[in-house]
C-alpha cells in the first residue's frame, strides 16, 4: 500500500475548547470514512500529538457527515486567555494530524483523486 500524508484523503479543522483542542478530521470521499475509523484510534492520535497533548484523547464518530472529532485534553497550556503557547487556540492541531504518514489502499486513493478539486466548479 502507498504511504501518503493523511491530508491526501481527509480535510481537517481545529480550535480550542478551554484547555483542550478540538480536532475534526473529515473524509474526502464517503468510502474513506470507514477506513479513517479503523486507522485513527485515540492511541494513534495521542502518539502523533505527544508533543502537544498532555492529557487523554477522546474520539467522537460523526458518521452522517463522514467525520471524526478528537478532543485533546490538556493541550493548550491552560487555554487561550492564559496560555503562553504560540498557538494558544490549537488552530494548527488539525494540520499536525493531517501530516501523519498513513498507508492507504490504492483503490481509495484513486477514488479521492477522481474527485474534482474544490473550488474548480466555479471556473
Amino acid at each position: 500500500m502507498p504511504v501518503v500524508k493523511l491530508l491526501e484523503i481527509a480535510y481537517g479543522r481545529s480550535g480550542d475548547k478551554g484547555n483542550a483542542s478540538n480536532v475534526g478530521i473529515i473524509a474526502r470521499h464517503p468510502d474513506v470514512y470507514p477506513f479513517l475509523c479503523d486507522l485513527l484510534t485515540t492511541e494513534r492520535v495521542k502518539k502523533h500529538m505527544k508533543n502537544v497533548c498532555k492529557g487523554e484523547v477522546e474520539r467522537f464518530e460523526l458518521q452522517n457527515i463522514g467525520a471524526l472529532n478528537f478532543l485533546l485534553h490538556d493541550s493548550l497550556g491552560g487555554g487561550g486567555t492564559v496560555s503562553l503557547k504560540l498557538d494558544a487556540q490549537g488552530k494548527t492541531h488539525a494540520s499536525q494530524v493531517l501530516r501523519m504518514d498513513v498507508e492507504v489502499p490504492e483503490e481509495l486513493l484513486l477514488k479521492v483523486k477522481a474527485l474534482p478539486v474544490p473550488g474548480t466548479e466555479f471556473e
